[in-house]
């Protein structure tokens, strides 16, 4: 039930925004329990003044060509599963959709599943009334 955002370089060919859409998915179902027919995504091409990453920040430098990746899901995963989760995606979205590691940029966001809906208008997992 994850929603994944995807914010990355409006040059960036259709190919690696594939790849890197692939890499996401495949990541959360080997490392955080996500069924692999459970996948929604929102993928947007940004021009390079709508991206805006530091050029270093925690010791991470980083270039211009950034990916925003924004999962909001449930709560109730480790912190191993967390780690396990982002690391993943950095090396897999690095390797396929040829950006650097260090250019991936993860925030996971945690919401009730009874703030969701599937679609009819029906809240899946709510408590019946």
């Amino acid at each position: 039930m994850p929603l994944v955002r995807i914010d990355l370089p409006a040059a960036t060919p259709a190919k690696s925004i594939l790849a890197v859409s692939g890499a996401i998915h495949d990541a959360m179902v080997e490392t955080f329990n996500v069924p692999p027919q459970d996948r929604f995504q929102t993928i947007t091409r940004r021009a390079a003044d709508e991206l805006v990453c530091t050029p270093e920040f925690l010791g991470v430098s980083h270039g211009s060509e950034v990916v925003f990746v924004q999962i909001t899901c449930a709560p109730g995963r480790s912190l191993e599963m967390k780690r396990a989760l982002f690391a993943r995606i950095a090396a897999d979205v690095a390797r396929q959709g040829g950006f650097a590691a260090s250019d991936v940029i993860i925030n996971l966001v945690e919401t009730a599943r009874e703030n969701w809906s599937f679609g009819n208008g029906v809240a899946h997992y709510a408590p019946a009334s």
